[in-house]
């Protein structure tokens, strides 16, 4: 199959039919209709806007979570845009089906309508970005940038995003540090289709900065402190935003996700194939059996963390694991790798080099003229006099759980500061994990969760 084939199948999958359109042209309509009666009925200024990959026309087949931002005039005081906002966002929130608050930089609605899930945020009605006061106000500002110069690429960014996700890739939340949305567009709009994306995955790394609104040249003062703040960081790219020259859209993409970019590109113009999008399922193979391959041990650490979302859980998993990977190297133990996530509970899995090891401790006895100095010279192979008193070796094998446990007990890990008391009674296992981890650690320690060549 060539690649305008495989394009053109996928395209088939992943591209709204017209059925799918006309559902969410209703639903949007609907929504906008609940909301500005809500608005009107309370007496606000707000404005309601749809912002995302809905309002861009760039949602793939069978994804419509909508976000629905409600805009406060600029003059509003932050906290009468918080208070105020939860209080709109709650009673738009009683007309549809279901709905939770959520928490972000501020509060927010989570709620359900007709199957799909409505985020109803409130932020400042920006018209530019000297108006930014909060994280999320920059949203209208990309919605109405992308759909001004998108110009008919709609389909080549579902491409790209589709690409994206099937590498795993895709998500620019901290504990995924993909590819978001906004970047994908950004990059289509820049070289004009998925596959000049593609076929430019290295030439972008070696280009580096890409400055779609001329900042640098418009605003070279701001823009270039966001270039040398990001250089100094490392970042793989700095993209300075079309809408914000204050800021990187890719700051938070990891050199492993542009990596695994990097070489499935160069993967997929070699050998394209659906499967770039679609990966087939592969069959899992048994930790255990990895374990005795290996001859390593595994140890995980079963937490019970306080209701907390992933975006703060996970960098303090992350930022603890690190920490044990260092304090066990400091006992002995080399650790070969580490794996975080939650399942029923948060977990740190680690892999160590062996489960035991050996320790020489030294044992002071009596006074050797005793009888009880008699009865240490006869029980120990190897004792010597210092002084009057009598010393012997003894070589003692310790489990790496034992030391995980005397490392807790002295503070003497880097653990994360929203986490420390709850990994401190966290449930450690040594060779064995829970049913709903089995599969999660025979990724981990065949090494399947990141392998390029897979």
């Amino acid at each position: 199959m060539d690649v305008e084939e495989v394009v053109e199948k996928v395209l088939q999958k992943i591209r709204p039919s017209d059925e799918e359109r006309a559902f969410v042209q209703s639903l949007m309509d609907e929504l906008k209709s609940t909301a500005e009666e809500t608005i009107e009925s309370l007496g606000l200024d707000v404005k309601p806007y749809f912002v995302g990959s809905l309002a861009k026309d760039t949602y793939l087949a069978g994804d419509h979570d909508v976000d629905l931002f409600l805009a406060f005039p600029l003059d509003t005081p932050l906290e009468e845009l918080r208070s105020e906002g939860l209080k709109l966002g709650k009673a738009i929130a009683e007309k549809l089906d279901s709905y939770e608050v959520a928490y972000a930089e501020h509060p927010y609605v989570r709620a359900r309508y007709r199957g799909v899930s409505v985020d109803l945020v409130p932020c400042y009605n920006v018209r530019d970005w000297r108006d930014v006061r909060t994280a999320v106000d920059r949203s209208i500002l990309h919605t109405r940038w992308v759909n001004e110069h998108i110009r008919g690429k709609n389909d080549e960014v579902r491409l790209l995003k589709r690409f994206l996700k099937g590498i795993n890739a895709y998500g620019s939340e901290i504990y995924v540090r993909g590819f978001s949305g906004y970047l994908a567009e950004i990059l289509v709009i820049k070289y004009g289709s998925f596959l000049e994306v593609v076929k430019k995955a290295d030439f972008i790394l070696r280009q580096k900065i890409i400055d779609p609104a001329d900042w640098l040249r418009r605003e070279p003062e701001l823009a270039l402190k966001t270039v040398k703040r990001e250089t100094e960081e490392d970042k793989p790219l700095i993209v300075i935003d079309p809408v914000d020259p204050r800021r990187n859209v890719s700051a938070n993409l990891s050199w492993e996700k542009y990596g695994r970019f990097y070489f499935k590109s160069h993967q997929f113009l070699e050998k394209p194939s659906p499967e770039f999008f679609f990966p087939p399922k592969k069959e899992r193979g048994n930790y255990l059996e990895e374990l005795r391959k290996r001859g390593t041990a595994l140890v995980t650490l079963l937490i019970e963390v306080p209701d907390m979302v992933d975006d703060l859980l996970f960098p303090q998993l992350e930022r603890s694991a690190r920490g044990f990977e260092k304090a066990l190297q400091r006992e002995g133990f080399r650790v070969l790798g580490w794996n975080v996530g939650r399942a029923n509970k948060a977990f740190i899995m680690l892999e160590v080099d062996r489960e035991k090891r050996e320790k020489i401790r030294i044992k002071p006895g009596p006074e050797f003229f005793t009888q009880r100095g008699w009865d240490f010279y006869r029980k120990n192979t190897k004792v010597w006099l210092i002084g009057k008193r009598l010393y012997s070796e003894k070589t003692v094998r310790e489990s790496v759980v034992e030391v995980i446990f005397e490392l807790l007990k002295k503070n003497q890990v880097a653990l994360g500061k929203g986490i420390r008391d709850a990994i401190k009674e966290a449930e450690v296992l040594l060779n064995y994990v829970p049913k709903e981890l089995k599969e999660e650690a025979y990724l981990f320690l065949s090494r399947e969760k990141w392998n390029l060549r897979g």
